[in-house]
């Protein structure tokens, strides 16, 4: 028996990134961000898209400098994923990438300068439908807050978020979304939780500077899980110290892991014993990284012995019980046919994607009826 996610969202205001929904009744959206120097284009255009392979709906682009800006027009051409320029102080950077057709402005108003300079950055928005995220972190906390509090605290990390949002608010604009993003895991929860109840724009999900790729992946889902299974959150970000390929694939396993968005292939696999009939480890490597371009959700069971194995597969819509001297094959819960350990990572795979094909095309074929 398959469970229903329990979790109730959060409202929000729902605002637009491109043509990706934010907030309200959306989906969580899936972020990532580059980490290659924007003014080589074709490398950062080359990883946009391997991202948006990997399903990131939103990707974020660092414009530190004019150069840097002019590098992102270019980039912006060649991609069709909605992009956020991360943006600090120079407000001019802000109105230029406006006009090359940024999706997003990651901004902090208080730091872009003199309440002119905002006013034109956001009168810019406003008039091109640009929205502005508000990005609060821990580590760059104003001086006057880092002096109030003597560290970064839950209540800092929201004072400094409330006033950003104070000045969008005495200029008439509430297209912007928020994060409060801290390494702290307990400090980013309890940060989201309280600013989750002083506003209604959508709130930006990150545990910043969380890690390499396992200890950041692990924090990211104890922090991110807290908040998600909370409700609140529309769209997030993991950050590891990885490629941000990584990011999306942690992303997307912790958002399908809580029946939040789903896509690709959901493997249920035994961690192995000495009881396994076939190597599961190898078999789940091999499929793992065959399969990776599967975009049509998919339960797969891949169990290596008949103590679990049948009860497995039995739930999945293909799953494979460990046998002697065959394993057993199951689609749709019911016994197909026997398959060989020699050619069994071939054969899965070959029949994994007779499955999403057949999938992809009933799902066709009901949109085309409703």
């Amino acid at each position: 028996m398959q469970f229903e996610s329990p979790i109730i969202r959060r409202k929000s205001r729902q605002i637009m990134v491109g043509n990706v929904p934010v907030g309200g009744d959306a989906p969580i959206s899936v972020q990532s961000m580059t980490n290659t120097e924007t003014t080589d284009v074709a490398a950062t255009v080359e990883q946009i898209q391997r991202m948006e392979m990997a399903g990131a709906d939103i990707v974020r682009v660092s414009v530190p400098t004019m150069d840097a800006a002019e590098a992102f027009g270019a980039i912006r051409k060649l991609v069709t994923v909605p992009l956020v320029a991360d943006i600090h102080f120079d407000y001019r950077i802000a109105l230029r990438v406006a006009d090359l057709g940024v999706d997003c402005l990651r901004i902090n108003p208080g730091n872009i300068g003199r309440e002119k300079r905002i006013l034109a950055v956001v009168d810019k928005a406003r008039d091109l439908n640009i929205p502005i995220r508000i990005g609060v972190n821990a580590g760059s906390l104003e001086k006057d807050i880092q002096k109030k509090y003597g560290e970064p605290t839950p209540d800092a990390l929201v004072e400094s978020a409330l006033r950003h949002v104070e000045i969008l608010d005495r200029m008439n604009f509430q297209d912007f979304k928020v994060s409060v993003k801290a390494s702290d895991v307990f400090m980013a929860v309890a940060a989201y939780r309280k600013l989750a109840t002083q506003i209604e724009q959508p709130l930006h999900l990150g545990i910043t500077e969380a890690g390499g790729l396992r200890s950041g992946t692990v924090k990211s889902a104890v922090g991110l899980g807290m908040l998600l299974m909370d409700g609140i959150g529309d769209t997030v970000r993991v950050s590891l110290a990885a490629d941000p390929v990584e990011e999306v694939k942690v992303a997307w396993d912790m958002l399908r892991s809580l029946k939040l968005r789903s896509r690709g292939i959901n493997f249920i696999a035994c961690p192995s014993c000495s009881r396994q009939n076939f190597d599961v480890i190898s078999t789940m490597n091999q499929l793992e990284t065959r399969l990776e371009d599967i975009t049509v959700p998919l339960d797969v069971a891949v169990i290596g012995c008949v103590v679990n194995g049948p009860g497995e597969a039995k739930e999945a819509d293909l799953g494979l019980a460990g046998g002697t001297p065959n394993n057993l094959l199951y689609v749709d819960g019911k016994p197909s046919q026997k398959l060989s350990k020699d050619t069994l990572v071939d054969d899965l795979e070959k029949l994994i994607r007779e499955k999403a094909a057949a999938k992809a095309e009933a799902d066709k074929d009901l949109i085309v009826k409703a």
